[in-house]
């Protein structure tokens, strides 16, 4: 990753654009929790700078939640002015339609090419040619959060990798500890199998699977190791009785749990509750066995207008998301890495300086957003909800259904 002092960035950085015809401008979104909510408030701030208004609209709940909500107002004739999606496939049907503006002309303008770092990230925004969304941060899955206190009073060391994390789990339960935390949503489920597929799989298994669609690797003996821990993993979460994904880091950091794994974005709720990295929690990036991140993340898509005023500010809000300043003051309340690649955040976490390096190393995998349909990826999520929720369903009838899925997969 390119490098320039944290206060250079925020010396040098030229003025935002001011808006020649301003406008309010309604953007949708699911960034609810504490942390988020944080983060947001300074895309708002910095495109309200430039003399128009961002009109949050806020969809409380997770993506999953939201995205059919958002996608049925641009489809129904009721766009919004900007929306949220992540990096990936989840509005290619939306392009394909025609009911999205291209940005080829900001993108251009900004040198987008050159300055966002990786290239997938800006890849993922493109369709025949045309780029049609503003990357807003890296996001990665690929994170085990640990309390600190948890294992100090269970008697154990704080763990250097998931194998260490596994092993802890009777000590943390027989002092009243839930060992791994983990909220009902099936995304979370989903997003957790993930992570055991690459932090335990490698990268060759997780691009053989995801990237290639192999289904015999999918059924075959290096994935059945990865639906074993999983087997162990929902073990561990029995007992969460906790919903949505910020309940359960709340879990671990009051010491009420030993662990979650979780994105990058769960360091924004530690953040907001005055927990410093290193002391009150611990992070290890790829479950510590594995230096890899995959990078996926959140993008602001804009429906085509009618409107002149608001389509001046839709490129005004792209360009926004884009710049430097914005870059460093979303992502060090977000807890995510930025997406230029000129950057550097000097003020950041120990968690989130482990995040820069490894990505800045060239240690990256593509998000299966990016790799798999939405519906591929809906497919995934309705079998691991089924089974952490049902443990009467065994590891090796669960890889059979995957393997199907991974077979028959877009």
């Amino acid at each position: 990753m390119r490098i320039r002092a944290f206060a250079a960035v925020l010396a040098t950085t030229a003025a935002l654009p001011c808006a020649a015809f301003a406008a309010d401008l309604e953007v949708t979104h699911w960034w609810t929790s504490g942390g988020e909510a944080a983060a947001v408030k300074e895309l708002a701030k910095a495109f309200d700078a430039t003399g128009n208004k961002w009109v949050d609209g806020a969809i409380a709940g997770s993506g999953s939640t939201a995205r059919p909500i958002m996608i049925s107002r641009i489809t129904g004739g009721d766009p919004m002015g900007a929306t949220q999606f992540n990096h990936g496939r989840q509005a290619e049907e939306l392009v394909e339609a025609g009911l999205m503006r291209d940005l080829n002309d900001v993108a251009e303008k900004g040198n987008w090419k050159n300055v966002i770092k990786p290239a997938s990230l800006l890849d993922s925004c493109t369709y025949e040619g045309k780029i049609y969304c503003a990357p807003v941060n890296i996001h990665s899955w690929q994170w085990l959060w640990l309390s600190n206190a948890a294992f100090e009073k269970a008697g154990v060391p704080v763990p250097k990798d998931w194998n260490e994390f596994v092993a802890a789990g009777p000590a943390l339960k027989k002092a009243g500890i839930q060992p791994l935390a983990l909220g009902g949503q099936p995304w979370q489920a989903n997003g957790l199998f993930d992570t055991l597929v690459l932090a335990i799989g490698g990268t060759d298994l997780y691009n053989k699977v995801y990237k290639d669609k192999d289904e015999d690797a999918a059924a075959g003996p290096d994935m059945a190791k990865i639906f074993a821990a999983a087997d162990t993993a929902r073990q561990l979460a029995q007992g969460s009785n906790v919903q949505d994904w910020n309940q359960a880091t709340n879990l671990v950091l009051t010491g009420k749990a030993g662990g979650q794994v979780m994105g990058d974005w769960a360091q924004g709720e530690f953040q907001i509750a005055n927990k410093v990295a290193g002391k009150d929690y611990s992070c290890l990036p790829g479950l510590g066995l594995n230096q890899v991140l995959a990078t996926g993340g959140d993008a602001i898509y804009f429906p085509l207008l009618k409107d002149e005023a608001k389509s001046k500010a839709q490129e005004v809000l792209a360009e926004t998301i884009v710049a430097p300043k914005t870059q460093v003051a979303f992502n060090l309340k977000k807890g995510s890495v930025p997406i230029r690649g000129d950057i550097d955040l000097a003020a950041a976490n120990d968690c989130m300086k482990k995040g820069i390096e490894i990505i800045s190393k060239g240690g990256v995998a593509t998000s299966t957003d990016q790799l798999v349909s939405a519906d591929t990826q809906k497919q995934k999520e309705d079998l691991m909800a089924e089974f952490f929720a049902n443990t009467s369903m065994t590891p090796e009838a669960a890889q059979k259904r995957f393997a199907d899925i991974i077979g028959s997969a877009d």
